[in-house]
């Protein structure tokens, strides 16, 4: 068989698998989610509490790495670090009750190529997502904001026919949204809907706490510098969760209180002063321009 049939033949296989993939997707009236977070934790950073919740209501919620994080510990990299944080990730995943996907590129070598706007109109594609989350395209990190380039490019090319015909294209636009972030310029971080997440606060806890390497490097020494390794067994590896627990309840906590007349005019006055952990995310003016009563309806679906 020449090149060009063989060619012909696996693109042709390609289309067919993708296709199957698609029509086999469960149509069960549930909302498909799906998260794109620069590195193997942004996603459950941002987003675990409120894919805790949609995945107990039986809605379909995908994390998407789009970097392997692969130099993000102080004492380890390349292979066998990414290889640990996407173990890490999966198991994190089991406890959110969600799924979840690496993709092979180098922590701090994502860039807005064309090569990766496909891979994201792919992902969503395949997902048939309704909804659509990442990063705002100003942030500190440039995977950050390139993760969020790309999800923005990829707005409007998921419904267009023609473009990567080898993945049917969604007719309707999803709903896109970024995650939340303290960064003021050029424009600060804008919330349309600010979700409590006392309810599944525990779970997303526990998520995280399956990231150790980063509770080991980054987050317990606040730089690239040495490790703390976390106990295996016994009082001092439960002192060290309490310890991350207390640190993500805290940054929660802090969306809640900075967010508070947000949610006092979603939750009612009483409740909304009572809510001790949020998340927010931001409605991006590219895709569905969804309202407030139908954003509100799919993050408070039951």
């Amino acid at each position: 068989m020449n090149s060009n049939k063989t060619r012909v033949l696996v693109i042709f296989i390609s289309f067919v698998l993708v296709l199957f993939s698609l029509l086999s997707a469960q149509d069960d009236g549930k909302l498909r989610i799906i998260v794109f977070g620069a590195h193997p934790d942004d996603c459950e950073l941002k987003a675990g509490g409120m894919a805790a919740r949609w995945a107990a209501q039986g809605h379909h919620v995908k994390f998407v790495s789009t970097t392997n994080g692969d130099i993000g510990n102080a004492v380890m990299a390349g292979g066998p670090l990414a290889r640990r944080r996407q173990a890490e990730v999966k198991e994190a995943a089991k406890v959110l009750g969600i799924e979840t996907e690496v993709l092979d590129i180098h922590d701090g070598e994502l860039m807005p190529t064309l090569e990766n706007r496909l891979t994201f109109v792919r992902l969503i594609r395949e997902w048939k997502a309704d909804i659509v989350m990442g990063h705002r395209p100003n942030d500190y990190h440039p995977d950050h904001r390139y993760t969020g380039v790309l999800m923005q490019d990829a707005a409007f090319m998921v419904t267009v026919a023609n473009y990567l015909p080898t993945t049917p294209y969604l007719k309707k636009n999803p709903v896109f949204l970024f995650l939340s972030d303290n960064f003021q310029k050029p424009n600060p971080f804008e919330p349309d809907v600010v979700v409590a997440i006392d309810d599944v606060f525990e779970q997303k806890a526990k998520a995280i706490w399956k990231l150790e390497s980063q509770i080991e490097s980054t987050w317990a020494t606040g730089a690239f510098e040495k490790i703390i390794p976390v106990p295996k067994e016994g009082p001092a590896r439960e002192e060290r969760f309490q310890k991350v627990r207390a640190r993500i309840f805290a940054r929660n906590e802090r969306i809640a209180d900075k967010h508070r007349d947000r949610l006092i005019e979603i939750y009612g006055e009483d409740d909304g002063r009572q809510i001790k952990t949020a998340e927010a995310f931001e409605l991006c003016e590219y895709g569905r321009q969804a309202s407030q009563e139908e954003l509100l309806s799919m993050f408070l679906v039951e």
